[in-house]
């Protein structure tokens, strides 16, 4: 051979080949199909492994007995090739993310002859996994699960194949009416992943059924616990689960689509809000928090996503939030608003993005459930007094998102939400302070005076806090010495979305060209150049940004923009109705009120309905940096056994104790 002298493969490559070759080696790693066994390296070279795909599933009907040996010769190897790709841990993260891991490029190019069979193997193995065993409660206790470390390695193999930054790529338009996928028509610059290739090209209905049932299955293991504890196996790797998931919709737009067309997107839904529930207190899990927020952002730029929500809420998973009775659009207003009340400080850059997320869905939801609508009046209430909206530059923004999700609710579904107009008219002090805020320097100054002392803290409810769901416990804060590691920071949210105007059924009318200032915002960074540098320490810390200083003209530039028309006109025309109503009939009674409000219109009274505008996530960069450090964060925190990675030079981010 050419084995001596230039054309030598380098030692990498060689290492690479020779496991992909034994991750289909007849009884070593797979079944062999002939009586006579494999003789010689040749025939491991000639067999053709796509009959050797390791389970059913895409692309594969034969699901092959399982093998317990091959399943751990298996995962050795794949830990083995994880541990060749964790090259991208010892590089500090850089700020273009075009560095691609030439470990990853190499292995899925068309070098490697079963890149096809062994990212359907992959990928099978994870969704066509079942913790339960069979279905059978307590089955774990019976059978050991040999199955769960390949899953999970699987799982990781998987994510990190997939790390390519899809926004230096081709990408469908925003409308999703490309029928190509991302890879289809445009070649992207540079050697092609093959496993980004196959999986943005995946079409098939019954291949996006087997995908997405799998994911929900595994995320709903942890819930499943909550009803019949020790039950099922409890599985681990729901992050990396979250990181597949994403990387299907973000890659395959048709996959996308698929999830939201069907209430199973609710499958999904539930477990990322119980994860996000569960975390909110915790240091060690801010990069779960902020996946869950990126997979529902991602989800929240479609309209059938809002659409969605209406599904009444039923599953009684034990969630640490209050009963309430109502629809998905609840539950999901519900542990948002007890996100921000009551989670840690670090959480505080994904306010604009949770409150994003509501506002998007906003223009759909036909009926707010009372508490809900109060947890939304009340993070009003928090976010528009003086102390907080003077106290860091970028606070006021989640005022204006919240009065652009209550006139979305008020124009487009007023007639099934009398309990958010009710609401509205309790607390229309609130909004009559906004109108007046005051914006002399005397009055700032007095505001940041309160600030001095310790704040109000959000979470002094101002809402009254219902009993918690049975069963549930409390969200706990990390073990102390829990290791966690470090994340870079996340773009914000104007560097994350793009603003594009729908019409009600979810069709593009226009994206909002960067000029033009929208009536229903509030003055973002980008516009204003004296803002701009505020936004490199944006929401460092809402209270206690020191060198922040308000002057009049700041307060004046947005308060003049604040959208407070269509729910000054609600409240002019229906407030002194309901108080005639409560003077005629001696009424301090709730019931008769919300009846009165039910078959209450408005129509003709309000201003013209202004367009639906829909902030759409947007690939860049900043995210795609941000994935890589998440995952390879987790990955090193999970392979424990060897300990591989564990006091080497790691760069990628730092470990540290909780």
């Amino acid at each position: 051979g050419d084995d001596d002298g230039e054309n030598a493969r380098p030692l990498a490559e060689s290492l690479l080949l020779a496991i992909a070759d034994l991750l289909f080696c007849p009884d070593f790693t797979v079944q062999s199909h002939r009586r006579s066994t494999v003789d010689s390296a040749e025939d491991v070279h000639s067999l053709d492994s796509c009959e050797y795909i390791w389970e059913a599933g895409v692309g594969f009907a034969h699901s092959p007995q399982p093998n317990y040996i091959h399943d751990l010769n298996r995962m050795e190897l794949l830990k083995l090739l994880l541990t060749c790709f964790s090259e991208a841990m010892y590089l500090p993260p850089a700020p273009d993310s075009g560095s691609t891991n030439p470990w990853v490029q190499f292995f899925c190019s068309t070098e490697n002859r079963h890149a096809l069979p062994l990212f359907t193997s992959l990928l099978n193995t994870v969704c066509a996994y079942d913790p339960v065993g069979y279905g059978i409660p307590y089955n774990h206790l019976l059978f050991s699960d040999y199955r769960e470390p390949l899953v999970e390695e699987a799982a990781q193999v998987l994510i990190v194949t997939l790390d390519h930054d899809s926004a230096t790529s081709a990408s469908p338009t925003v409308d999703g009416t490309t029928t190509g996928t991302a890879m289809d028509d445009a070649d992207p610059p540079g050697p092609e992943n093959l496993f980004v290739n196959y999986l943005s090209r995946i079409h098939r209905e019954e291949d996006f059924q087997f995908i997405l049932k799998g994911i929900a299955r595994l995320l709903s293991n942890p819930l499943l616990q909550t009803y019949l504890p020790n039950s099922t196996k409890k599985i681990q790797f729901h992050q990396e689960l979250l990181v597949l998931f994403w990387k299907l919709c973000d890659f395959n737009k048709k996959f996308l689509f698929f999830v939201l067309k069907s209430s199973d997107v609710l499958d999904i839904l539930v477990p990322i809000l119980y994860f996000l529930n569960d975390a909110r207190a915790d240091h060690s899990r801010v990069g779960l928090m902020h996946i869950g927020v990126f997979i529902l952002l991602l989800l929240s730029g479609e309209r059938n996503f809002g659409v969605r929500l209406n599904k009444p809420y039923s599953v009684r998973v034990p969630m640490d939030i209050p009963v309430f009775t109502g629809t998905h659009a609840d539950l999901l207003i519900v542990v948002f608003h007890k996100i921000i009340t009551s989670g840690h400080q670090r959480l505080q850059p994904l306010f604009d993005c949770l409150l994003t997320i509501v506002v998007n869905v906003s223009p759909y939801l036909k009926s707010l459930s009372m508490v809900a609508a109060n947890k939304l009046l009340h993070l009003l209430e928090a976010f528009s007094t003086t102390w907080f909206l003077f106290s860091a530059a970028q606070n006021h923004h989640l005022v204006f998102f919240l009065l652009e999700a209550f006139n979305n609710i008020i124009q487009y579904q007023f007639d099934g939400n009398s309990n958010l107009v009710y609401a509205i008219i309790r607390k229309r002090s609130v909004f009559h302070q906004l109108a007046n805020l005051p914006a002399d320097p005397p009055a700032i100054h007095k505001a940041l005076q309160r600030r001095r002392r310790p704040p109000e803290s959000l979470s002094r409810s101002g809402s009254q806090e219902g009993a918690s769901m049975e069963g549930s416990r409390p969200a706990a804060p990390a073990e102390p010495g829990t290791l966690k590691t470090s994340l870079v920071a996340t773009p914000g949210i104007d560097k994350l979305t793009e603003k594009s105007q729908v019409s009600e059924d979810g069709t593009l009318r226009s994206l909002e060209p960067m000029s033009q200032q929208s009536s229903a915002e509030g003055s973002p960074a980008a516009e204003e150049p004296e803002q701009a540098w505020r936004e490199q320490r944006r929401l460092s810390s809402a209270s206690a940004s020191g060198q922040w200083n308000p002057t009049s003209e700041w307060v004046l530039s947005w308060k003049s923009k604040l959208p407070l028309q269509t729910i000054m006109r609600l409240l002019q025309v229906l407030v002194p109705q309901v108080e005639k109503i409560c003077i005629d009939k001696g009424l301090t009674d709730e019931s008769e009120i919300l009846r009165f409000l039910q078959h209450g219109t408005l129509v003709g009274l309000l201003p013209v309905p202004h367009p639906i505008l829909i902030r759409k996530y947007q690939a860049n960069s900043g995210t795609a940096m941000w994935f890589r450090t998440y995952m390879w964060g987790v990955i090193y925190l999970r392979n424990v056994d060897p300990p591989v990675w564990y006091d080497t030079d790691v760069k990628l981010f730092e470990i540290q104790r909780v």
